[in-house]
């Protein structure tokens, strides 16, 4: 037990970056791919990866078995909402990776052999798995094969079964790991640059142009002569239907009514704040009073200028000037009363640096006559001798750290208003510290204030108001949506429309935990109108389905607008084009040109035709440059915002781009390569996500 302890103590804070590798992330417990599945309909399946379903069943059981091994790295028995979904969402990617990465792999050949597998748990190549895991971390904080060896033979004598379920995970992440990155490496020296692309890169990047041009806008409001035709539009659609594919989603209209206090509820809780005031005054141990009174608890920080103020106005003109003792009466901000009393001042740095020497057991004994001694010899030597903290990345031995409110050892809260050079005793749940501060920021005034806060809140009675009025609207819509905009408008209530809603969304507009409203939306079809569905015990929702958007291609009808509202720029793109021609015929200048338009001439200097974005300069315009005779009038070109006329000046020839800094261009584009990988595979093997039918 003593070994999953120092995994729950040494691992706990990494946990959740490991669940959130997604190929990297479980251990597949055979048993869990019984065949006895299916005989489970695909009704119950949480998704369908490469054809074949994932049964809630099936998936669960991975779910739970993940869960437990979070678990054994945090110590904890039980895990949060948060946590869960983050186990739920890493469960799901490693299903992906079983399924879809993996064979893509296997099927380009790579393996991975014993010997180095051995290699990278006891070898010369130890796994980046391993060398994060601080359950293998010695006394100096280095990586320790012994300590791997000791945890594998510790498996056979823990009748708990955990150590082996915890080195089995991270045998599969470092076999996965190791195959991602040999992949990858397959990938990246695929992307060879032949000597053809390699000049053309060199060439392109050390051509910069000078160029006078004249730019003729489209103007903000479309030319109300051009028309689409349905035919126009509709080749277009055929043409680009892979720009239309769309997810399963759905559109719906929505009317909330949140619970606010009345005012009668503001009335109690301005009654309660004014009955306990006075006690609040004369309160001597302020942290039992206000865990008992209050709705916020004690918080000992220092609040230095302009701070108070992002919670009101008032307590930062209190605190500013109030000797400790002294209160402020209560004041309401909104639908909360708070009252305040200053507990302490301090002239306080935000930020201390701070050194120490940590003595523990036996050696804390030797406190006094080390400080005497540290507070005139070399610290950092004495640290290195005495101190028990052996951290082997810091600068210098001794080396704490930056220390803030924020950032602070409980018991070390009195590094903040020493003075740089002090050197003093400290004690914490670590041990007996020496501390020196070797640098801090100017001390500045910061106050300790404790807040009395009394938020109004709803009564059953003005809850049971707010409901009758959401059931008012539900009831006599009678579950139709055009009863439901009628009801609306005649109670004056607020329908708002929510687009594209996911099958998984949890989230509606900026109201959160809305997820049994997707539920709902899920199970019935457009014109339904819900019941009421509460959400944080705090909102009422009354919903209604307007539109359902199958997944697939948007159909034209969807999309014809917006397929001609594009083609009509094209085509008062191509109209300025003749039009701009036909006003500058006879001209050979860009000077003539910008009279006859009237309008004038720009410069651009130093443009480059490999660099289209970083110019601010239309691409459009950049891409006609290198095919242009230098001295003559080009034009017209039609960009993205205007009609372009254009005069290359001059090119300049340069050698400032290299053949390093190709490749090194080339190494860019593969990074944004193997970033999308996964994503073509996944789309590749048709993966559908259902999880939200069950999560």
């Amino acid at each position: 037990m003593a070994v999953l302890e120092k995994i729950r103590v040494k691992m706990g804070w990494l946990i959740t970056i490991l669940i959130a590798v997604a190929l990297l992330s479980f251990v597949i417990d055979p048993s869990t791919l019984s065949s006895a599945m299916s005989m489970f309909s695909s009704k119950y399946d949480v998704g369908e990866i490469a054809g074949e379903g994932i049964s809630y069943q099936e998936y669960q059981q991975k779910v739970d078995h993940f869960t437990q091994v979070y678990q054994i790295t945090s110590g904890s028995t039980s895990s949060n909402e948060q946590t869960q979904e983050l186990i739920n969402n890493t469960v799901w990617q490693n299903e992906v990776t079983e399924r879809v990465i993996m064979p893509a792999i296997a099927k380009a050949g790579i393996t991975l052999g014993s010997e180095e597998l051995y290699d990278l748990t006891q070898g010369n190549n130890i796994s980046p798995v391993l060398l994060q895991d601080g359950a293998f971390v010695d006394e100096s904080g280095k990586f320790s094969k012994q300590r791997v060896a000791q945890f594998v033979q510790a498996i056979q004598q823990d009748q708990s079964g955990q150590l082996g379920m915890y080195w089995n995970y991270l045998e599969d992440n470092i076999e996965k790991s190791q195959l991602v990155e040999k992949y990858l490496s397959l990938l990246q020296h695929s992307m060879y640059l032949n000597p053809v692309e390699l000049n053309r890169a060199i060439a392109e990047n050390n051509v910069t142009y000078n160029v006078d041009f004249v730019v003729k806008p489209f103007g903000f409001a479309l030319d109300s002569t051009i028309v689409v035709s349905d035919s126009e539009a509709k080749k277009y659609y055929e043409e680009n239907k892979i720009l239309f594919e769309q997810p399963q989603s759905k559109d719906l209209e929505y009317a909330v009514f949140e619970v606010v206090p009345s005012q009668a509820d503001i009335d109690a809780a301005q009654a309660d704040m004014e009955k306990t005031y006075s006690e609040f005054e004369k309160a001597e141990n302020m942290k039992n009073f206000l865990a008992r009174n209050s709705d916020q608890a004690f918080v000992p920080y220092y609040y230095k200028e302009g701070e108070l103020a992002t919670i009101a106005a008032e307590l930062e003109d209190f605190a500013a000037k109030a000797k400790v003792g002294e209160t402020l009466a209560p004041f309401q901000v909104e639908n909360v009363f708070m009252a305040a009393k200053v507990m302490d001042v301090r002239n306080m740095s935000d930020e201390v640096f701070v050194k120490h020497i940590l003595l523990v057991g036996e050696d804390e004994a030797k406190a006094d006559s080390l400080l005497a001694v540290a507070k005139k010899g070399d610290f950092a030597q004495l640290a290195a001798q005495y101190s028990a903290d052996k951290n082997p990345n810091v600068a210098e031995a001794g080396d704490l750290g930056m220390m803030s409110q924020q950032n602070m050892i409980p018991g070390m809260e009195d590094v903040l208003k020493a003075k740089v050079g002090d050197v003093f005793k400290v004690k914490t749940s670590y041990g007996t510290h020496i501390v020196k501060i070797k640098d801090a920021t100017a001390p500045v005034r910061k106050a300790q204030v404790a807040l009395l806060v009394k938020e109004a809140v709803a009564s059953k009675v003005t809850y049971s108001e707010y409901y009758a009025k959401a059931n008012e609207l539900a009831s006599r819509a009678e579950g139709r949506l055009d009863l439901f905009n009628e009801v609306a408008k005649e109670m004056n209530v607020t329908v708002n429309p929510a687009y594209r809603v996911l099958p998984g969304a949890k989230a509606l507009g900026s109201y959160q935990h809305t997820r049994e409203i997707t539920r709902w939306a899920n199970e019935n079809e457009p014109g339904a109108v819900s019941p009421i569905i509460t959400v944080d015990n705090k909102y009422f929702f009354v919903v209604g389905i307007k539109a359902d958007h199958a997944e697939g291609y948007a159909p034209y009808s969807e999309v014809a607008t917006t397929i001609k509202n594009y083609l009509s720029v094209v085509k008062q793109g191509e109209k300025v084009a003749a039009e701009t021609k036909e006003l500058t015929a006879g001209a050979t200048t860009i000077e003539e040109v910008a009279e006859k338009l009237n309008t004038t001439v720009s410069n651009q200097s130093g443009i480059a035709f490999s660099s289209l974005t970083a110019q601010q300069l239309d691409p459009k315009f950049i891409g006609a440059l290198p095919t242009a005779q230098e001295g003559v009038l080009s034009g017209p070109v039609v960009g993205e915002i205007g009609v372009y006329y254009f005069t290359v000046k001059g090119k300049e020839t340069g050698a400032f781009y290299t053949e390093d800094d190709a490749k090194a261009r080339n190494m860019q584009i593969f990074s944004s390569v193997q970033n999308v990988v996964p994503a073509i595979l996944t789309e590749k093997a048709e993966v559908k996500d259902q999880r939200y039918k069950f999560y």
